[in-house]
């Protein structure tokens, strides 16, 4: 999944990218509040971060013409502005959720999952295919019971499809969430990476979960 983080304090910005980039999201990451909302209007994110006190272009009023030029992505708002009245500000300017400085790192990502899974209509962590799991909250892969063990790159990549199962998903949308802007990943990457998945996914005597739709993409979910 792909995160934008639109924080002006260096440290706090490169830490929360680490440790979403650990987590095998695919992040872009801004100090500047106008190139934020480049960035939010240019590319398909799954979340953002964004805080409001930013250089160029205010948290807020970034917010509000993001969502004026029809921006969706989900936004957590991260910020030490603390008072009721602040919070409301936020979240009537367009905001899906608040956090207070400081905070602790495992929330933070954990409320960004909850955000991406909601941005996919999904409640629940673990996404069941046949007798495929996927614990989006742990990256823990089973297939017939059996753990799959993936690498980050690869858990990305199969969360993304888990999602959006049973639908067929473009090489364009899949580069689009799954690298960030930075990425000098080569044009055939995402084949190369749905033949690893296929790999540790399809064993011997196994039904394939991985469907290619020719001229269209693929699919993630059982046979039809």
């Amino acid at each position: 999944m792909r995160i934008l983080i639109v924080e002006d304090y260096a440290p706090i910005r490169e830490a929360v990218a680490q440790s979403l980039s650990e987590e095998g999201f695919a992040v872009d990451a801004t100090g500047d509040g106008k190139e934020g909302l480049w960035y939010a209007t240019t590319n398909p994110y799954d979340a953002i971060i964004l805080d409001l006190n930013l250089p160029g272009l205010p948290g807020l009023e970034l917010l509000r013409q993001a969502r004026a030029k029809g921006v969706t992505s989900h936004v957590l708002v991260l910020t030490a502005r603390d008072g009721v009245d602040d919070r409301v500000r936020g979240l009537d300017a367009g905001a899906d959720d608040y956090l207070i400085k400081p905070f602790a790192m495992p929330e933070l990502l954990s409320r960004i999952r909850a955000l991406v899974r909601r941005g996919y209509g999904r409640k629940n962590p673990e996404i069941r295919i046949a007798d495929l799991r996927i614990d989006t909250a742990s990256h823990e892969v089973k297939r017939g019971g059996k753990p799959v063990d993936l690498t980050a790159r690869e858990f990305a990549l199969l969360e993304y499809m888990a999602m959006r199962a049973g639908q067929v998903v473009t090489r364009t949308e899949i580069w689009e969430h799954v690298y960030d802007f930075h990425s000098e990943a080569g044009s055939n990457v995402v084949d190369v990476y749905i033949g690893y998945l296929r790999k540790k996914l399809h064993g011997k005597g196994q039904a394939a979960l991985i469907h290619t739709r020719r001229g269209q993409g693929y699919v993630l979910g059982e046979a039809t």
